[in-house]
């Protein structure tokens, strides 16, 4: 007998349609009766690909016993923190201040009213020490509440009041951001750096994609020796431990060790899009044939493994198959031996695969092997090489780990903005049809007939409205699209620009809200002002709007980016791990504007190799067009005065409003190109 979340969009909700407790999908009939019943309400997050949400649902939801009491004491909420990031958001930030940790799966008791009085992460079926089991907690709750009323009512006034303090102090003093206040931060990034290892702090070790990025963008401005060993020696080691799917392309989401060994083994669209970026970048910034290697498995895995029929990319794969953590993952000696052939010895040498294995999922003991390189300086044997397919196909016969196919707007928009990029760094025209038929998924099933964009997609369009978020990833994957195949992307990029603003901006300070004016009120209205596991909006926003100003020449939206920039920087600068992904924008509101301008016939020889000479560079804080025929017309400040009908390719550099002279000399245009990336070495 199925409860009311059989006919919800969300794949996670309709895992737990058959539960024996009495969900509801949040909405004002589940306050409604939480009221008439004078009970509080239990709220359950969680996501698909969650690991320890598939363990406490075994656990405590399919358990009848542990049901009646949810359903006898509560009126029980379960959410999907990928669909409702503004719920996860509100209730997150409690629980953080009630236990001083956070994660998923998060259970938060709460008011008819929403308003939160207690609530903790994953609890177990049985007593542990420092935990009290799931069901001894739901009778703890149910006596304060039958007892204590008052002082729960007290706790979840002042919660709410602490949570609903959002953004940051202005600082009437600050003049603005400096070079120095970059040069600052990057210390305090390194302070933290593992120069084994790789990576930042200790296990579990997350891969930190926005810090290794401004890693690079610190060593492409100040020639910084230690900044460049930071970011390398970490991507080095992430690509040959067991957080790469050796195998089969793309990142697992952390590793549980200090070696990026054991990963958890979840795959996430953002973070794939995220790395996908860095391993970019570095690739540019470097030469490393192994950098671009990895960009291509992991594109190659999302379009396997992630693309849709329809052209949109689902969220998230699950960490277990068959009720198993990493089953599919793993390798016995024996299957390496009977796949591999005469090339086994190699691939087992080059892996480490033993008899033992190195990995027991803790709550089967299934084990087996994690591939990993052993010699993460050697490059891949040819042995290996070729036994990749035959790995690959071999795991295919495996069930395969669960698909969350919910198309989230926001992570689409993000990988969006790395296929595109890629695909013009590496000249690859198959990569840029899928991005170009991703956005026409995206403009066609995520987006109302009024203009108003959707957060989600599953087999039908969602009902939840984008936010933020939403709209900050997609103004920079349309920037992304107008950049590398063609300015008439701008024209979305400014209609998005502009629901965005007039949606989310707060009135009363800077930055943006997640929730719009058009929105649901819930107990606070939330502004995320840190990055986490993905970018922040406001952060995605500042650098969205930057780009957009430099390529159109609307100062306006550069203003409001720069008033988000005044009021966080210096915090910025201060905790740059929490703001990676702000500081670049940080740093291309500061740095001499750079624009570079091709036209002529794409099909000539001469302009594809002038635009391949730029896409070959790693320019962070430049913007560019390649304006094939007549595109004066659309008010491009960047085209004007620029011959776009005469059928010879030129090129158009210019750095802060002074230009170097026209060219279409490949040797020319490098060393332009090579004087805006003069920086010292240290």
């Amino acid at each position: 007998m199925t409860n009311r979340l059989a006919s919800a969009t969300s794949p996670y909700l309709r895992q737990h349609a058959d539960n024996p407790v009495e969900w509801h999908p949040w909405g004002e009939e589940a306050f409604q009766i939480a009221q008439e019943r004078d009970v509080p309400i239990l709220l359950s997050v969680g996501y698909s690909s969650c690991h320890w949400c598939h363990v406490m649902a075994h656990e405590s939801f399919e358990n009848s016993a542990v049901a009646e009491i949810m359903n006898q004491l509560f009126v029980n909420i379960k959410v999907d923190r990928e669909e409702r990031p503004d719920i996860d958001a509100i209730y997150m930030q409690a629980v953080q201040a009630l236990t001083g940790r956070g994660g998923w799966p998060m259970t938060v008791f709460l008011t008819s009213a929403g308003l939160p009085f207690f609530g903790g992460t994953y609890f177990p079926p049985e007593d542990r020490p420092g935990t009290p089991s799931f069901s001894r907690l739901l009778h703890a709750v149910n006596d304060a509440w039958q007892n204590r009323r008052d002082e729960l009512f007290t706790t979840a006034q002042e919660l709410t009041s602490a949570i609903g303090r959002v953004g940051v102090a202005a600082n009437d003093a600050f003049v603005g951001p400096t070079f120095s206040m970059l040069d600052d931060a990057l210390p305090r990034v390194l302070a933290s750096f593992d120069a084994e290892l790789g990576g930042f702090g200790s296990a579990p070790k997350f891969p930190q994609a926005m810090t290794l990025d401004f890693c690079l963008r610190s060593h492409q401005r100040t020639g910084s020796r230690a900044a460049l060993a930071a970011a390398t020696i970490s991507l080095d080691a992430m690509a040959a431990g067991g957080m790469y799917d050796q195998v089969g392309g793309g990142f697992h989401r952390y590793s549980v060790d200090s070696h990026w060994l054991v990963p958890h083994f979840e795959k996430m669209l953002y973070d794939q899009a995220l790395l996908v970026r860095v391993y970019l970048h570095a690739f540019q910034l470097t030469g490393q044939e192994r950098y671009r290697r990895v960009v291509t498995e992991t594109i190659n895995a999302v379009l396997r493994d992630f693309c849709l029929a329809d052209g949109g990319f689902a969220s998230a794969e699950d960490a277990d198959s068959e009720g198993i953590e990493g089953k599919f993952y793993v390798w016995s000696l024996s299957e390496i031996e009977e796949c591999c052939g005469e090339d086994a010895p190699e691939v087992i040498r080059y892996f480490g695969v033993t008899d033992q294995g190195n990995f027991t999922d803790p709550h089967t003991n299934y084990s087996g092997s994690i591939l990993y390189a052993v010699n993460r300086t050697e490059d891949r044997p040819d042995a290996v090489t070729r036994a990749i397919p035959k790995l690959l196909a071999q795991r295919s016969k495996r069930v395969r780990p669960g698909l969350d196919n919910k198309v989230v707007l926001a992570w689409n928009a993000m990988f969006l903005q790395s296929l595109t990029e890629a695909a013009a760094v590496l000249s690859q025209p198959d990569w840029m049809n899928v991005a170009q038929s991703n956005i026409e998924f995206l403009k066609a099933n995520l987006r109302r007939a009024d203009g108003r964009w959707l957060r989600t997609w599953s087999d039908r369009p969602g009902t939840i409205l984008a936010f933020a978020e939403d709209y900050a990833a997609l103004l920079e994957a349309f920037i992304t699209l107008a950049e590398y195949d063609s300015p008439h992307w701008l024209n979305d990029a400014r209609a998005v620009a502009n629901q965005l603003i007039e949606l989310f901006s707060d009135p009363d300070n800077s930055g943006f809200f997640t929730i719009g004016v058009d929105g649901e009120t819930l107990i606070v209205r939330p502004k995320e002002v840190q990055d986490n596991a993905s970018p922040a909006e406001n952060s995605m926003a500042a650098s969205g709007l930057i780009r957009l100003a430099r390529l159109t020449g609307e100062n306006s939206y550069l203003a409001i980016a720069q008033d988000w920039i005044n009021a966080t920087s210096e915090l910025a600068a201060e905790h740059p791990s929490a703001f990676a992904y702000l500081l670049g924008a940080v740093e291309r509101i500061i740095a001499p504007p750079i624009e570079i301008v091709v036209t002529g016939d794409p099909n000539e020889p001469t302009t594809s190799e002038l635009i391949n000479e730029i896409n070959s560079r790693f320019l962070p804080n430049a913007v560019r067009l390649f304006a094939f025929g007549d595109r004066a017309a659309q008010g491009l400040p960047l085209l004007v005065d620029r011959s776009l009908d005469n059928g010879i390719p030129m090129t158009y550099v210019c750095e802060n409003f002074a230009c170097r002279l026209p060219t279409n000399d490949l040797d020319e245009l490098a060393k332009q190109l090579d004087d805006l990336t003069r920086s010292g070495d240290k």
